[in-house]
């Protein structure tokens, strides 16, 4: 993935990331791949397993997942569990 660095454990990425109320934080990502509600299902599952997620609310037909961390998110666990899902996320929208 183009975004992530080569020397740190963190992704650098760019992008908007809304703090919510209570300490959490709203991040959307950029996912490719998604076409049907398998897709929601399989990301939300995924996604919603790692710890300080909060919610996944995921948007099929815009590409989007937004992500709701109770804290900073972790973009290279994200990533991985994504990917586990089998999408790909290609960054920060």
């Amino acid at each position: 993935m183009s975004w992530f660095t080569s020397g740190g454990s963190r992704p650098a990425v760019h992008g908007t990331t809304t703090t919510a109320a209570a300490g959490r934080t709203a991040t959307v990502y950029r996912v490719s791949g998604m076409t049907c509600g398998h897709c929601r299902t399989a990301i939300t599952k995924s996604v919603g397993a790692l710890d300080e997620v909060v919610s996944v609310d995921v948007d099929v037909a815009g590409g989007l997942v937004t992500v709701t961390a109770g804290g900073q998110p972790d973009d290279t666990a994200i990533a991985a569990a994504v990917d586990d899902a089998g999408y790909e996320l290609t960054g920060r929208v």
